[in-house]
């Protein structure tokens, strides 16, 4: 996989050799790797510096940073197999620590029930929350750059797309166990093949070996390799709706492998929640489009019951029922 100098491309005085291979590689795959992003290492590396003291917390205290509403998109969570095998812990924040923060940056009301559950930020790691939002407005700030980028290649104005303000997001940090089981890790999925249903995602990697792997044009697949500094920069369903199929959403899954714990961390950036998002008419042609409108709020407000519908187990969705903290039983042995 390519390399890309985005301090380089985002230049008037961009090098049409490269621009033309990002062009083609957001068309034909929707995962690039980049460097030179002007994010900053220093900030990179303080989060994770401190969201892995947390991951690293016994099972034990980790347990109790659960959403004490059962919600499965803020604080902690683990996920075994059909085996009980642990496949992947996370650790989710929500854009605001509530609907009063969200109401107060601009959410109209009937979307700030988005927010009504609170942030988990841990007591063992005291200066988490201010980094964490820091952390995620850098790589807000450079999906919003490399959102110019891609329509300066499609050659529109930034305009053409409707994203609104301000942009929803969400936050992920995901941390994947070594796989000491008798499967050969090579065969052993942790992150099932997906592509997000965000406009762009962008994402950071850690590890000691490549489980990140990418689905190329044929379908076969190929490693995102860990690169010193590097950002990992997804285009979501929502940016290939938009160009009603002229983009390729990056479809990606995570193998298992590696003698240390995987983790990443990944911002999703959507447009602003009272979007409506429809193939954009400079990129219909005779055929009509080829997308259904996307409703970016109405989504939004139906993501967890849509999530527990098709993979909550029976005691999760118990819990998200009655507003009680959920931990999915492990097989330790």
């Amino acid at each position: 996989m390519t390399t890309f100098d985005l301090d380089a491309l985002l230049r008037d005085d961009a090098p049409s050799a490269e621009s033309a291979e990002l062009l083609r590689t957001i068309e034909q795959i929707g995962i690039v790797q980049v460097v030179n992003h002007g994010v900053p290492g220093e900030l990179i590396a303080d989060f994770h510096r401190r969201i892995g003291r947390v991951l690293d917390l016994p099972r034990a205290e980790k347990a109790t940073l659960a959403s004490p509403t059962g919600h499965p998109y803020r604080g902690w969570r683990q996920w075994p197999d059909d085996f009980g095998r642990l496949e992947l812990e996370r650790f989710s924040i929500g854009q605001f620590d509530n609907a009063g923060d969200a109401r107060a940056a601009g959410v109209p009301e009937r979307y700030a029930e988005v927010f009504a559950h609170g942030n988990v930020w841990p007591s063992q790691e005291p200066g988490l929350r201010e980094v964490a939002f820091a952390y995620q407005e850098a790589l807000h700030g450079l999906a919003l750059r490399v959102f110019g980028l891609y329509a300066r290649l499609l050659g529109v104005p930034a305009s053409t797309f409707p994203i609104g303000d301000p942009q929803y997001t969400t936050f992920v940090i995901n941390n994947y166990p070594t796989w000491t089981y008798d499967d050969d890790p090579a065969d052993k999925l942790l992150l099932l093949e997906h592509a997000d249903n965000s406009v762009l995602t962008v994402l950071h990697q850690e590890g000691d070996y490549a489980g990140l792997q990418a689905q190329r044009p044929d379908g076969s697949w190929g490693p995102v390799p860990i690169v010193p500094g590097a950002l990992q920069i997804f285009t979501g369903s929502l940016f290939a709706r938009w160009t009603n199929g002229r983009l390729s959403p990056g479809r990606h899954r995570v193998a298992a492998g590696g003698t240390v714990t995987r983790r990443s961390s990944a911002v999703f950036v959507y447009p602003s929640l009272d979007t409506v998002v429809e193939p954009i008419p400079a990129f219909v042609g005779e055929d009509g489009p080829e997308f259904e409108p996307y409703d970016v709020g109405g989504e939004a407000l139906r993501a967890v019951e849509d999530y527990l519908t098709v993979f909550g187990r029976p005691e999760q969705v118990a819990a998200w029922r009655q507003g009680r903290p959920y931990v999915a039983a492990v097989n330790e042995s």
